[in-house]
């Protein structure tokens, strides 16, 4: 006699399943020193350098098997957190005309995942939670991909017109459509939207909303001096 059963899994349960089975690694690129705010990678703030406190972050993250700092110099060991992987990319990489989506293409064909976040340390503030749940988005097949943005609802141009309102028909502010300002803190995204289509962002994206200290993208000297500014009064270290 054969008895033949069959396990039938809920919507949440084989989201579960997936997210096991996925390969996640976390790729932060770094120069050490940089054009417009020389050596920012490396300079102090909040009692450690800056690019320590976003890989800090990553590697608190559970869903994320695997985190790297992607540099031409060795040097850079020197300052980042236990549990962050350095990975040494050739030296061209580093040139001012080179685009980061070559940066990308290199570190993907060298390190394979099922899904990649990317994050920059430019962005030392963004909190855990933050990353975690735009993952678990991405993770459980709903979305292909996932960014954050600061939500800013102005009256906002472009181009010489304007993008969200009508001159004909102005709104109240609180009803204008808001817009949707990427702040480069992380992308998320499946290995078949970078291979397949040469994107960061698919065509099915989450988007986390940041704000405030979270929104921080530091590439000059006020915004590194804002980002002091910032970690004191909210008593980062």
């Amino acid at each position: 006699m054969n008895v033949s059963t069959s396990i039938r899994f809920s919507k949440t349960e084989k989201n579960k399943l997936n997210q096991d089975n996925m390969k996640t690694v976390a790729l932060v690129p770094i120069k050490l020193n940089s054009q417009r705010l020389p050596h920012k990678n490396i300079l102090p703030i909040a009692g450690h350098p800056l690019c320590w406190h976003l890989l800090n972050t990553l590697t608190k993250i559970k869903d994320i098997d695997e985190v790297y700092v992607y540099c031409s110099d060795e040097e850079v060991t020197k300052y980042i957190p236990e549990g962050a992987h350095f990975l040494k990319r050739e030296k061209w990489l580093d040139g001012n005309e080179v685009k980061g989506f070559d940066i990308y293409r290199s570190f993907i064909n060298t390190v394979d995942a099922d899904i990649y976040v990317l994050a920059h340390t430019t962005s030392p503030f963004i909190k855990q939670t933050s990353v975690e749940t735009a993952l678990s988005n991405v993770q459980s097949g709903e979305y292909d991909s996932a960014f954050s943005a600061e939500k800013i609802q102005t009256f906002a141009w472009y181009d010489g017109k304007p993008i969200n309102y009508d001159l004909n028909d102005v709104p109240r502010t609180q009803d204008l459509k808001p817009i949707w300002v990427e702040t480069s803190a992380f992308f998320i995204f499946k290995k078949e939207i970078f291979t397949e289509h040469n994107r960061r962002i698919g065509f099915k994206p989450y988007i986390q909303e940041v704000s405030g200290i979270e929104a921080l993208d530091i590439d000059e000297q006020k915004d590194f001096d804002l980002a002091v500014k910032y970690a004191e009064i909210e008593n980062i270290k």
